[in-house]
């Protein structure tokens, strides 16, 4: 008889598949506004006071000035008229601002179930860790930021990946926690081939995860812009240029060739691997819940693909850029599901046997 789930642990479950929702907008519109060149148009970080968007003529005009001594605006963007930061202004604006709403979509149901004694003491660190980490994100985006409104008016793709990558873990924890409480499941020992297939989902989520942070690189240095080719780099399978910089860690960070090259080398492993783990799943005859889900993950991997493929060899438009973005989380989220499928069975297989 598998564990039940009670009242209490649903409904946290649920506000935080809600906050899991939120970031998961979050993400794709931080990646909207990197693509609309968006991200340094709030040149002044006021985390309180500054909800408020300029309200007039005055407000935009001043808006506008302080943009103006700043390098991208200098350097960059020198033609640019009022109505044209307006538009790049609403994207930075509307991305800090659904920010401070996830804040406030966590913060108070958290302190309503704190107050409620709906929450058991193991699940309240875990809540917490959540906030932390947060504020930390919050704190992350404006580092980031910074970095643009020096002397050069380019985003740091270390930092831009570091803010990619919280944001990432954050949801993915979530994520997992409300998936812990919606199917409650007991740590109990395992047979070999459930211990090879959870092990091997467990692999399959790491390394999704390792290929969102090289997409990071991608979008920092803005790799996908060259090499617009499919499967070939300039008409090579392996490109010229590939290690060039020296120290040679430096490529794999720095170097477009190499950055483009792992990313295309990662969605390549993750081509063979999963619709092998695919494979041995269905093989050993799961019950209709995991099936559909080991499914689920082979139609995110394809959907994936064929986004990453299209936004290369069409350069990087911002709709299905965006997407590509999105379709990264789902295939991210599809693993985590099938990990946490594979666990719950395997437990509810050794209550039925007991």
């Amino acid at each position: 008889m598998s564990p039940s789930i009670n009242t209490n642990n649903q409904q946290i479950a649920i506000w935080l598949l809600v906050c899991c929702a939120t970031i998961f907008a979050m993400i794709i519109l931080g990646g909207v506004t990197r693509l609309t060149g968006s991200g340094l148009s709030m040149v002044q970080w006021e985390p309180i006071m500054g909800i408020l968007p300029p309200l007039n003529q005055s407000e935009w005009d001043e808006t506008f000035r302080l943009y103006q001594q700043f390098p991208e605006y200098k350097l960059k963007n020198f033609a640019m008229s009022l109505d044209d930061f307006k538009s790049i202004f609403w994207f930075e604006y509307g991305h800090r601002l659904l920010g401070r709403s996830i804040g406030i979509i966590f913060l108070l149901p958290f302190l309503f179930f704190l107050v409620k004694g709906k929450i058991d003491r193991v699940l309240t660190p875990k809540l917490i860790a959540m906030f932390v980490l947060g504020g930390l994100q919050g704190l992350m985006g404006w580092y980031m930021v910074k970095s643009g409104l020096v002397n050069d008016p380019h985003v740091s793709q270390y930092r831009l990946t570091a803010h990619l990558a919280l944001a990432v873990i954050i949801y993915a924890y979530m994520f997992w926690v409300a998936l812990d409480l919606l199917v409650p499941t007991v740590a109990d020992t395992l047979d070999n081939e459930s211990r090879k297939l959870g092990r091997f989902s467990i692999i399959i989520s790491i390394m999704i995860f390792i290929t969102v942070l090289s997409g990071g690189f991608v979008a920092g240095t803005r790799a996908g812009f060259a090499f617009n080719t499919f499967p070939l780099m300039d008409g090579r399978l392996i490109p010229a240029g590939l290690l060039e910089l020296s120290p040679l860690w430096r490529n794999f960070f720095e170097n477009i060739v190499t950055v483009q090259f792992d990313h295309r080398l990662m969605a390549t492993i993750l081509f063979l691997i999963i619709p092998t783990f695919w494979w041995l799943a269905i093989k050993s005859r799961p019950e209709p819940q995991l099936r559909t889900a080991v499914h689920l993950l082979l139609a995110a991997l394809a959907l994936q693909l064929t986004l990453g493929i299209s936004t290369l060899l069409l350069v990087v438009p911002v709709a299905l850029a965006a997407a590509h973005q999105a379709g990264a989380v789902l295939l991210l989220t599809a693993s985590l599901y099938v990990s946490h499928q594979l666990r719950g069975r395997l437990a509810a297989e050794h209550h039925s046997s007991v």
